[in-house]
């Protein structure tokens, strides 16, 4: 079967020259070898930009929408070429009617040496207090950057690229085939100059004509306060610098929030447990609590119950906005548990044993359905 390029790509069969690139990008973030190191991500990130240079072409495309596959793969349906075997694909045939019929050529030219390069992801971690305040940090990334012997041209100092002579500057060559319908004239990129038209007969020593080499640098992040995990950063210009010295990608710094020990997040809230002894509950009281930005004093009324939660207004984190401006804060909920003891000395049972007395305690009850208290077995007599 033909190869599913829109499938690839995640995109549907409608999808304008603008979707499709940013499904490409989207995807090539995630596995370019740089980022995802991983074999079956590389070979991932192949199929991605095969799909791409497909679809972004409108003539190749064309072949994919008629049910062919203009990379050479077998057309749909049959399984098998349908041209007797000679090495025809549908995508010979389009290429013959709608590039380089005739022999007049393919028409597109050869392709720049200059191409934009792509971007790169860097995760850096940050405790919870970080996310609170906002970092400036410093730190390095290992991507291609700009050759400065040849500043891009790939070619000595004082040479500079000549015509390819194999495809006399077109970037492609051709070869003609015979098929039921006829002399088909198919073009592909010329094999010497890989499609560019020139070669460089000098290639500079640094970067061997590739106009960029791969260096480690340090850059400075400002990460805003009220990020979150899985949050990214983008610095425009500071990713791949692309081939011939083409123009850098950009840089996405992703945040790797580490959990943190008292408190836990929930968007711009957090949460938090206190645990008090019985006394307290009972009794009422005032405990300091530390905070993100400072103690501040919780206060607990007499009779406090297990599972209570306390809401202080805008003691949690700074409210994020897609445009990164901080609006506002959270709040900090507080969830109190009452811890009842396991272990009394006898004194100690004593004198709970006349705390019951003067409450009435000595004998437990069981609430019913509607609230109203009673005897263990009231609910059970209630019924006959």
């Amino acid at each position: 079967m033909a190869r599913d390029y829109y499938g690839t790509l995640g995109v549907r069969q409608d999808a304008d020259a603008a979707e499709i690139k940013r499904a490409y990008r989207k995807l090539a973030r995630e596995l370019h070898p740089d980022v995802n190191p991983d074999e079956a991500a590389q070979a991932r990130f192949r199929e991605v930009t095969t799909a791409y240079e497909v679809l972004s072409d409108p003539q190749k495309r064309k072949v994919v929408d008629l049910g062919g596959d203009p990379m050479g793969g077998p057309t749909a349906g049959a399984g098998r070429d349908p041209f007797g075997g000679q090495g025809f694909g549908l995508g010979d045939i389009m290429d013959a009617f709608f590039g380089a019929a005739g022999g007049g050529g393919g028409g597109r030219g050869p392709r720049s040496r200059v191409q934009p390069g792509s971007d790169a992801l860097l995760r850096i971690q940050m405790t919870l207090e970080e996310c609170f305040t906002g970092i400036s940090r410093e730190i390095t990334v290992d991507t291609a950057v700009l050759c400065d012997l040849c500043r891009g041209s790939g070619c000595v100092a004082g040479t500079s690229p000549v015509t390819c002579d194999t495809c006399g500057g077109r970037g492609e060559v051709q070869s003609v085939q015979r098929s039921f319908l006829g002399q088909v004239v198919t073009a592909r990129p010329c094999p010497t100059c890989r499609g560019l038209g020139e070669t460089i007969p000098e290639p500079c020593t640094q970067c061997a004509g590739e106009g960029r080499v791969r260096a480690r640098r340090g850059i400075t992040v400002k990460i805003p306060a009220g990020v979150a995990d899985g949050m990214r950063v983008r610095l425009s210009g500071q990713g791949e610098v692309g081939p011939g010295g083409g123009p850098a990608g950009d840089l996405y710094v992703e945040v790797e929030e580490v959990p943190h020990g008292t408190f836990e997040r929930d968007g711009a809230h957090l949460h938090c447990t206190v645990r008090i002894p019985m006394t307290t509950a009972a009794l009422g009281a005032v405990l300091p609590l530390e905070t993100l930005d400072g103690p501040v004093d919780l206060e607990l009324d007499p009779g406090t119950q297990s599972d209570t939660e306390l809401v202080m207004p805008g003691r949690g984190l700074p409210r994020l906005r897609s445009t990164g401006r901080v609006d506002g804060r959270g709040d900090l909920h507080v969830h109190i548990e009452v811890e009842v003891p396991t272990r009394l000395d006898p004194r100690q049972t004593e004198l709970l044993r006349e705390l019951a007395q003067l409450r009435g305690e000595e004998e437990h009850t069981l609430a019913s359905a509607n609230g109203r208290g009673g005897g263990l077995f009231s609910k059970f007599r209630g019924r006959r």
